[in-house]
């Protein structure tokens, strides 16, 4: 089994497809880590996943819609922890501030997040997009096992400094055709890697600028193989593994 570890499927890019895309992986054996960018998004991915066992739903507010209800969030959080998977996307990122009180903002949801996530022991997946010192700042407070940076996109030193305290880290589509990913990714402890697609992120070159989903994890596990040297049965063993230690089961 893989695993898409961070993937939109209540992004509106999928509403006409969705259950296409749902068949698919149940096709090609592929759970996937379906994340949520708000309160609303996050209601919505729970129904989704309430059409197939390969969804594993993911709530949280992004750090560009910081200004949601987080009391409202808490609730849903609360009210469904059953049924959640983990807490995500949640994060920091600079780019959707423009004033020191608003980035006080996301730190306030981000931890407040990541203070649920502790308490019932649920796997976080982080967007840390130019945030990563910051986020390596706040994380030991918080004992959290599976600690996702997805799309990591940080230099070897943070990575290194990822590596050190525990993060899981993924690569997705780009990776394909990125030397730079490449070389992270033989710079990453190989119990700590994942694949995601981010989708509905559209990719160029060999994607020809179509949305991501699930189905694109292949391409992502063969780029791994390379990048590592070693065969695809051995990197699909590798990831369901790591994709199993990171959400707890």
């Amino acid at each position: 089994m893989l695993y898409d570890a961070h993937v939109h499927l209540s992004d509106i890019e999928y509403n006409s497809d969705i259950d296409l895309i749902l068949n698919s992986m149940h096709n090609l054996g592929i759970k996937a880590c379906a994340v949520s960018m708000d309160n609303e998004s996050s209601i919505k991915t729970l129904e989704i996943a309430k059409k197939s066992t390969h969804v594993l739903p993911f709530i949280g507010i992004h750090p560009e819609k910081a200004g949601e209800d987080l009391e409202l969030m808490i609730s849903l959080i609360e009210k469904n922890v059953k049924n959640i998977s983990g807490i995500g996307e949640i994060g920091l990122d600079k780019t959707y501030t423009s004033n020191d009180e608003q980035y006080a903002q996301q730190k306030q949801v981000f931890t407040k997040l990541l203070e649920l996530a502790e308490k019932n022991s649920k796997p976080v997946s982080v967007h840390s997009r130019g945030t990563l010192d910051d986020i390596f700042e706040i994380m030991p407070s918080y004992k959290i096992s599976g600690f996702l940076l997805h799309w990591f996109a940080g230099s070897k030193k943070q990575l290194k400094q990822a590596m050190e305290l525990g993060c899981f880290v993924s690569y997705g589509p780009v990776s394909v055709y990125s030397q730079d990913k490449q070389v992270l990714i033989s710079n990453t402890n190989r119990d700590k890697i994942l694949v995601e697609t981010d989708g509905p992120v559209k990719f160029s070159r060999c994607f020809d600028m179509k949305s991501a989903h699930p189905s694109f994890i292949p391409s992502v596990v063969f780029c791994i193989c390379k990048s590592l040297g070693i065969s695809y049965d051995e990197v699909e063993s590798l990831l369901e593994t790591n994709s199993k230690q990171y959400l707890g089961i």
